[in-house]
């Protein structure tokens, strides 16, 4: 039976990261084989990839950097995604392809369309089954990820990019209700679990 493929989205200190841990600690624990993966990355090449967008000394041009998130998404789905699916695991994945229009659509104003037609090619049809975007105010998102590390270069944007960013997820959220949950990330973690609890104990019965 082919697994599940799980997005987890939002804003840089939405607390992806703490819910990703403990949504796969959850699902393991009701048997499920989870493999754990992230974008950009994922693969040697999309690691690779990862450092220069994120930590690269110069900004690159947006569709420059557009073009290399999908180089490195066809590696992610060719060698990792894909296979885990098919052996039956559930993949969680820490940002996929909604990311990319936030950042470079809402944030950076790349064409929704083109973004669009390359998750057209790319994907070839695959979508996460369930996505949860934890939805956080940037000033909010901004503080949580300025503590105890070194900002990357998007989180050294404005707040005017990241509210940008937000309203292309919600955006994305509107398109798909079907797949994506929003769940306000402003809660207590404890109350967040709960949530998530609710969301993936009807999933993992099925």
């Amino acid at each position: 039976m082919r697994g599940r493929f799980i997005t987890l989205e939002g804003i840089d200190g939405a607390g992806k990261s703490t819910h990703l841990e403990w949504l796969a600690h959850f699902l393991g624990e009701r048997g499920i084989r989870v493999t754990v993966t992230r974008e950009p990355g994922g693969t040697a090449l999309g690691e690779r990839l990862r450092e220069l967008v994120l930590h690269g000394e110069a900004a690159l041009h947006p569709e420059t950097e557009t073009l290399l998130m999908f180089a490195a998404r066809c590696e992610h789905i060719d060698k990792v995604i894909e296979p885990a699916l098919a052996s039956g695991a559930w993949v969680i994945c820490d940002r996929f392809t909604d990311a990319t229009y936030a950042y470079q659509s809402g944030g950076s104003g790349v064409s929704w369309s083109k973004i669009a037609q390359l998750e057209q090619w790319t994907q070839d049809g695959l979508q996460p089954d369930t996505t949860v975007l934890f939805d956080v105010a940037p000033d909010v998102g901004l503080a949580r990820a300025a503590r105890g590390k070194s900002p990357d270069r998007f989180e050294r944007e404005r707040a005017a990019f990241y509210e940008r960013a937000r309203q292309a997820y919600l955006e994305r959220a509107r398109e798909a209700p079907h797949r994506v949950h929003v769940v306000d990330a402003n809660r207590p973690v404890t109350d967040i679990h709960k949530t998530l609890e609710g969301i993936f104990s009807t999933i993992s019965s099925i």
